[in-house]
């Protein structure tokens, strides 16, 4: 028997979900203002170890991300409620303290530094998650969380690019100024943050209760349900390394196309993808049958896979220019990614009555996702895979929109099945 929680939360409802999803958003939104803004930077003309210097400095980065996500998968599980907001800080601090020796160590080893710098970056989602889960109206603050992954990218963007076009800062020491700007909001934001109340006993009864997840628990779940999320996790790995790949190359993309020092463009296109996605969304709390919404959430993720087909295509036969292009891809590829992300798994443990949280499956999807990503650089730089970013762009979109339909197709397919045994045994 699960143990629920005692305590009923005394917060208006209105004024919960506006706190605790605000305070989410910008504490999330300052770790994107410590990991990205180095990206707007085109390093030209630069190389190391015979490759592109940004391909260099962006594998450097993700790879640390990537090791963070492995190392979450028991950290994240196994995290107490109550030390998550000095993880927190303590974290993005070191992240950022890396970008300072990324400014002022010599050329050959400043890639080092991105290394570390997204080393413990990883970690961050997990523990702002951690409060947001298990609660009747966690699909709307997983909204809005979520489209900080869109919205957050393209505003330290626009900021690094404001700082290197009309600051004319230094391209070393941009992401490190960059960085100290969020650095306030964050150390505001997690205080507040640290403030949320944890689920009451009518979360628990609806979502169930949320609990650290120790050795034997996790290896108890992989043994029932590993098979089962082979599909749903290749599904998230197209997403997370094309996502990834576009944010940290679009400015290449933007250049190619005529688009080159419009530093608002990037808040002005994730930002309209990301109203769409949040507004799609967050629709999905009406849903108190929690394995009807696991599955409309398949769909969502098959219609982002399909989006990215035909905007393509329609692309392609010159029906769209290549900002709404973009546009119409973005916001395709994060309507698929943000259903893919914690919506999937928080109604997928609701749905089959999961002991443990959600983290737990995240690191699980996030650390193959972002080994996706290490592949498709490797691709890209060392089997000059592409002979143009539109044609990269193209052929990538098509390519992930085919794979992964059928992969969440695969997925549908496999739950609903293991569904009707569970219910009808």
């Amino acid at each position: 028997m699960y143990k629920l929680a005692r305590k009923k939360n005394n917060w208006p409802q209105v004024f919960f979900i506006l706190y605790a999803s605000l305070t989410a958003f910008i504490v999330y939104s300052c770790m994107y203002g410590v990991r990205k803004p180095y990206t707007v930077s085109t390093y030209e003309g630069l190389e190391q170890f015979g490759f592109s210097y940004k391909a260099v400095l962006v594998s450097s980065q993700v790879f640390g991300y990537m090791l963070s996500k492995f190392i979450g998968i028991r950290f994240i599980a196994e995290v107490k409620s109550h030390n998550r907001p000095w993880f927190i800080i303590g974290l993005i601090l070191l992240g950022w303290v890396a970008l300072f020796f990324f400014a002022i160590v010599p050329f050959q080893y400043k890639f080092i530094f991105l290394f570390i710098n997204g080393l413990p970056l990883g970690m961050i989602w997990g523990l702002v998650f951690g409060y947001l889960e298990g609660r009747r109206v966690t699909d709307i603050l997983g909204a809005v969380l979520a489209t900080s992954f869109i919205v957050s990218s393209g505003i330290a963007k626009t900021v690094g690019q404001y700082f290197l076009v009309k600051l004319s800062v230094d391209q070393w020491w941009m992401p490190f100024l960059v960085a100290s700007v969020f650095l306030i909001p964050l150390f505001i934001c997690t205080f507040f943050l640290s403030k949320v109340p944890p689920p009451d006993y009518e979360d628990c009864l609806q979502r169930t209760p949320r609990t650290p997840m120790y050795g034997k628990a996790r290896v108890k779940f992989l043994k029932e349900y590993a098979l089962f999320l082979v599909a749903p996790i290749l599904s998230y790995m197209l997403l997370t390394a094309l996502r990834d790949f576009s944010e940290d190359f679009i400015v290449e993309l933007w250049n190619e196309t005529g688009n080159s020092g419009q530093y608002l463009l990037f808040i002005q296109t994730s930002t309209i993808s990301g109203f769409i996605v949040l507004f799609v969304v967050a629709g999905i709390v009406l849903l108190q049958n929690h394995f009807k919404a696991f599955s409309i959430i398949h769909l969502l993720v098959g219609m982002g896979f399909l989006g990215l087909i035909v905007s393509t295509i329609l692309f392609q036969q010159g029906r769209v220019d290549a900002v709404t292009w973009m546009v119409i891809a973005t916001t395709a590829l994060y309507l698929g990614y943000v259903a893919c992300n914690s919506f999937f798994y928080e109604r997928f443990v609701a749905a089959f009555q999961i002991k443990g949280n959600v983290g737990f499956l995240m690191y699980i999807s996030d650390a193959f996702g972002y080994l996706g990503t290490v592949f498709v650089l490797l691709l890209k730089e060392y089997f000059n895979f592409y002979t143009n970013w539109v044609q990269f762009f193209s052929t990538a979109f098509l390519s992930v929109g085919f794979f992964g339909i059928f992969f969440i197709s695969v997925s549908l397919y496999l739950f609903s099945t293991k569904y009707k045994k569970v219910n009808y045994a």
